[in-house]
């Protein structure tokens, strides 16, 4: 993919559609991050179901709009209230707070904008790069490698949960596999698990269960406390000053670095692209002790590391069909949704979509850089709306969303059943991520392997000999020992024996 490519791509998109498109995609994404209770993935789970009658084009547009917008607005509640609108702010809130308590709100909020689309600017530059030099590697991937691919991606659901508990992860990611084998199977159509429900025949819709378990699981949770907010900080300048962001440059190329390279493994996430880079900015900062009392590098290296994420998380998404966190998820089942086909096989039935994606981004992080920082008063209004109007309202659109992709009633109690199953979930500390992706790989891991099944007669050694089969079983296999505490145990026992 050539730079002539993008930009091509790029002025494909300037037209009056694609225009209108994004900026109110990125405004809502904006609007949905600011929030608390509410989350990027909601954002672009919400909107999956409601731009199901658009083209692929524009659908895409709109997602990745929305998604670059909520990473980004999470950040205004984080300095003005202390609150991070979405768990990739968190770390924003230990010096955009206190920045906004001294009389700093708007320049706070400024920084952070610029940062974010500096961050998201550096993140599309890697994708460009990346997403092509690993998707040559196309042509040597069939139904093996794609099985294999696919267990990968649900037990890296361990990565998408609490970094002490990843059995839950890997529990979710196994019920999303169970959950997408009901209905009748792909090849000699034999109902599974209907239970003589000629309903369930037809297996259950993505939207639903994705709409259900992220949706419908946050609005109950976020109805059992309602809070009201008081934006306290006046809103002062926006615009920050270019002295201050040339002063920081190491900070933002470094964070930048660290986004990308979070986001790029799978199941990791904005919010730990965050505190990496912001705790790398306080050990080489010159001023480390102004931290948490209102530094603007700290606020600067967290919110391009979590900008720059976006664009990292989205490298295995196109590349491989894993996605790098749970809105780039989210983005994934709707890419399938689409019609469009992420994965090896991408550069080949899509060669120029890639490309396409990185002007999409382009064009979203200039909608995003001018509705943050023209926009900022009327925007933080939201905030002062209380949770008991506002999450109804959602509720409804979940319900919109859910019902307009089969126009079955049976679509909306699937959502229902499954935010009550999220809710349950969340209540538990079982995320929701792994449930989606382990939905959305299913399908690809058990018509695969049927298949290869036919293909050599029952054979199995081809899943376990094949280069390809190899080094994923291989990074499985490190995945499941790192995140399990078996290799502390081997290393402990190693230590003994050799004492």
């Amino acid at each position: 993919m050539s730079l002539w490519t993008v930009v091509t791509e790029f002025i494909k998109l300037l037209n009056a559609t694609t225009i209108f498109n994004v900026f109110w995609a990125t405004a809502f994404g904006i609007v949905v991050g600011m929030l608390p209770g509410l989350s990027a993935t909601m954002a672009v789970a919400l909107l999956t179901g409601l731009t199901f009658g658009f083209a692929p084009d524009q659908a895409v547009v709109i997602l990745i709009a929305a998604y670059v917008g909520a990473i980004y607005g999470g950040s205004h509640s984080a300095i003005l209230l202390g609150i991070p609108g979405t768990a990739s702010n968190a770390a924003a809130c230990l010096d955009g707070n206190p920045l906004a308590k001294k009389g700093e709100a708007g320049y706070a909020i400024g920084l952070a904008t610029a940062a974010s689309a500096l961050g998201t600017f550096f993140g599309l530059i890697c994708l460009a790069i990346i997403s092509p030099l690993l998707g040559k590697i196309a042509l040597e991937f069939a139904s093996w490698e794609f099985f294999v691919l696919a267990v990968f991606g649900i037990v890296i659901c361990g990565n998408l949960t609490a970094p002490k508990d990843p059995l839950k992860g890997w529990v979710a990611g196994l019920l999303g596999l169970l959950l997408s084998q009901i209905g009748q199977d792909p090849i000699q159509a034999f109902p599974r698990f209907t239970f003589g429900s000629l309903q369930m025949r037809g297996g259950l819709s993505l939207i639903p269960v994705l709409v259900g378990a992220y949706g419908v699981g946050e609005i109950i949770a976020v109805m059992q406390s309602p809070v009201g907010y008081k934006v306290k900080a006046k809103i002062t300048r926006v615009l920050p000053k270019l002295s201050d962001l040339f002063r920081y440059w190491k900070t933002i190329i470094r964070s930048g670095v660290i986004g990308v390279i979070i986001g790029a493994i799978p199941g990791v996430g904005e919010d730990t692209a965050a505190w990496i880079a912001y705790d790398f900015a306080k050990r080489f900062s010159k001023k480390p002790e102004e931290f948490g009392r209102g530094s603007h590098e700290g606020l600067i290296a967290a919110e391009t590391a979590n900008n720059s994420c976006v664009g990292g998380a989205i490298i295995p998404v196109l590349t491989l069909a894993v996605p790098g966190s749970a809105p780039a998820a989210v983005l994934l089942a709707a890419m399938w949704l689409h019609g469009i086909r992420p994965g090896p096989l991408l550069p080949i039935e899509q060669p120029t979509f890639i490309a396409t994606t990185t002007a999409i981004f382009f064009l979203a992080t200039i909608a995003m850089a001018i509705v943050g920082l023209s926009f900022v008063r009327p925007i933080v209004q939201v905030l002062r709306v209380p949770r008991t109007i506002l999450m109804p309202i959602v509720f409804v659109l979940c319900s919109v969303g859910a019902y307009a992709i089969n126009g079955r009633l049976f679509d909306v109690g699937v959502m229902f059943l499954c935010g009550l199953l999220g809710y349950v979930m969340r209540e538990n500390n079982y995320p929701a991520a792994p449930l989606v992706l382990g939905f959305i790989l299913g399908p690809m891991a058990d018509d695969n392997f049927r298949r290869a099944m036919i293909i050599r007669s029952g054979d199995f050694s081809p899943f376990f000999t094949r280069p390809i089969c190899v080094v994923l079983w291989l990074l499985t296999l490190a995945v499941i020992l790192s995140r399990s505490g078996l290799w502390d145990l081997v290393k402990r026992r190693t230590a003994k024996v050799a004492g």
